[in-house]
């Protein structure tokens, strides 16, 4: 029996259109998440700059910073923001300018710097994040809380599967961070 004969026409069979396999679909999916973030991402960097003249980067090394329980080296800043010292370091230049944060040298290593807020850097923080609470509030707002619960939990799970993924898959590029 031909293609023809079996309904099988143009890769459809008799039933409907090919369902995708679970590999595309979860490729589907990462792109989806990697859309939807950049949207958002895309709209909070407009407003801080619009309305702060800060960029994300900046506002991401204060949260750190704010969260911080004690003063951050810069690598412990590196690690945390997953970028590298020189993208930190520059940060930390131009917030330092700015009177956002303090650095001091360790006494017991000169080539390791602490970072701290300080007092104007945690009230500017502050001010920064009850706006970007609100643009992303803004952003989600045709969500219903039942929407946003069932979306947490199931980003939740997908970190929760992620996590191990990154162990048990290694790649040779992966080990030679």
């Amino acid at each position: 029996m031909g293609a023809k004969d079996s309904g099988d026409v143009c890769g459809q069979s008799p039933a409907g259109p090919p369902v995708p396999n679970v590999s595309t679909r979860r490729l589907g999916l990462w792109l989806r998440l990697f859309m939807n973030a950049a949207e958002i991402e895309k709209y909070i960097r407009q407003r801080f700059r619009e309305h702060f003249a800060v960029t994300l980067p900046q506002f991401d090394v204060m949260a750190a910073l704010y969260r911080a329980e004690k003063a951050l080296t810069m690598g412990e800043l590196s690690q945390q923001l997953l970028v590298s010292n020189g993208n930190v370091t520059g940060i930390v230049d131009r917030l330092q300018k700015e009177d956002i944060v303090h650095r001091v040298v360790c006494p017991d290593d000169k080539r390791v710097h602490h970072v701290t807020l300080t007092a104007v850097g945690r009230a500017k923080f502050e001010e920064l994040a009850r706006a970007h609470e609100s643009w992303v509030d803004e952003r989600l707002a045709g969500l219903n809380v039942d929407e946003v619960e069932d979306m947490i939990s199931r980003m939740d799970r997908l970190r929760s599967v992620l996590k191990p993924q990154k162990r048990r898959h290694a790649t040779p590029h992966d080990e030679g961070e």
